[in-house]
């Protein structure tokens, strides 16, 4: 949920300031990737496109789906993941796969606590052990990622960063901590990580 709406005649005004902010190439590559997409939520036959998509980038890391009409009390149980929610939030579960030491991906939820679609939240909350703030670190992390990914499928990553509050704080501190988010995925490689079918198309700096 976006903390401060923007209204949509300001938003070309704000991600200018935005873009402004960021002094190293590499970060200003993968905003404008970004920048480039709909920051309109898909719907519809689109949007089932686009889950489709993402399901197959999920078990092109390895991981394991639930059968469709399956009751999940997880986005990720440990061992299989929960397919039935939107593409953006698949690619979310597929960037913490990739994020997570293997000790935590056999995790419920990762190690991280309940997430906002989580339905058992008491089990999330024991299987967690990281703390808030690597918590924290985590998610943003898994924020970013999964929104570069949905910039290469083409999917609405604009939609994403808008509604994961990456703006927020940005006369302060929504460049810094974009940049410094980025350099975190450079440095683990995982900005290279993109999708096969656009990773000659999007290149995204490093």
């Amino acid at each position: 949920m976006i903390l401060t709406p923007i209204p949509r005649e300001q938003l070309a005004g704000t991600l200018d300031r935005f873009m402004a902010g960021l002094s190293h190439r590499c970060s200003r590559s993968v905003f404008r990737r970004i920048r480039a997409t709909s920051p309109d939520r898909a719907a519809g036959a689109e949007a089932e496109r686009h889950r489709l998509t993402a399901l197959c980038f999920a078990r092109g890391f390895g991981m394991t789906i639930h059968q469709e009409g399956t009751t999940c009390r997880f986005n990720w149980d440990g061992a299989v993941l929960n397919g039935s929610t939107e593409a953006y939030v698949i690619l979310h579960e597929v960037a913490h796969f990739a994020l997570a030491p293997l000790e935590r991906r056999s995790l419920i939820e990762f190690g991280l606590g309940p997430g906002p679609d989580t339905l058992d939240r008491e089990e999330a909350e024991r299987a967690a052990v990281l703390s808030p703030l690597a918590r924290d670190e985590d998610e943003a992390a898994a924020s970013l990622l999964g929104i570069v990914w949905e910039a290469a499928l083409g999917q609405p990553a604009l939609a994403s960063f808008l509604d994961q509050n990456w703006l927020e704080g940005l006369h302060r501190s929504a460049a810094g901590h974009f940049t410094a988010v980025v350099e975190r995925l450079r440095r683990l490689k995982l900005l290279s990580a993109v999708p096969a079918p656009a990773a000659s198309t999007v290149p995204m700096g490093g």
